[in-house]
């Protein structure tokens, strides 16, 4: 009996998505308020170290601000926004930050890190959908691309190459 449980585990767990992929810490969060996404990066790519993190920022996701990291360069991509934004103090944002980069580091197969940002998630976004971040992440040798968003019907679960994504809840 207890073989065939073990034996019906191994076989589910050959069959499933892979699991370690890039991630986001906080799987949760209200609209209309600040978040921190921290993503957790589990390892290389087919043993190779990671020397990029590109993560594109979705629409409807604001102010973003990368914390730098001791020994990596970082970028931002700036661009318009969809439409205009209300931000705090009356200010309203137009465009910005559409894309970080985190690269020239170097992060060996066998350690994990996380790379984060703070950003402003909008009203006009949904409460109940997941938000999606693609991320590319460049290895000495090889690309793991962490981009697809699941179709109506289906989770991240359903892939082998999910992009993170942060559950939204209603405005608190």
């Amino acid at each position: 009996m207890l073989k065939s449980i073990l034996a019906a585990a191994l076989l589910a767990a050959g069959t499933a998505p892979a699991l370690a992929h890039v991630t986001l810490e906080a799987k949760e969060a209200p609209v209309a308020s600040g978040y921190k996404a921290v993503f957790r990066v589990p390892h290389g790519c087919k043993g190779a170290a990671t020397v990029k993190l590109r993560v594109q920022i979705p629409e409807g996701v604001i102010a973003v601000k990368p914390m730098p990291k001791p020994g990596w360069s970082l970028e931002t991509v700036k661009g318009k926004y969809a439409k205009s934004y209300p931000y705090y103090h009356g200010v309203t944002l137009s465009e910005g930050v559409k894309e970080v980069v985190w690269s020239g580091g170097k992060l060996p197969d066998d350690y994990y890190d996380e790379f984060v940002m703070q950003t402003s998630l909008t009203a006009d976004l949904a409460p109940e959908t997941v938000l999606y971040f693609p991320v590319v992440q460049e290895c000495e040798q090889g690309v793991e691309r962490w981009i697809e968003i699941p179709e109506a019907g289906k989770s991240a679960a359903d892939y082998e190459k999910p992009a993170p994504g942060v559950k939204l809840l209603p405005k608190k």
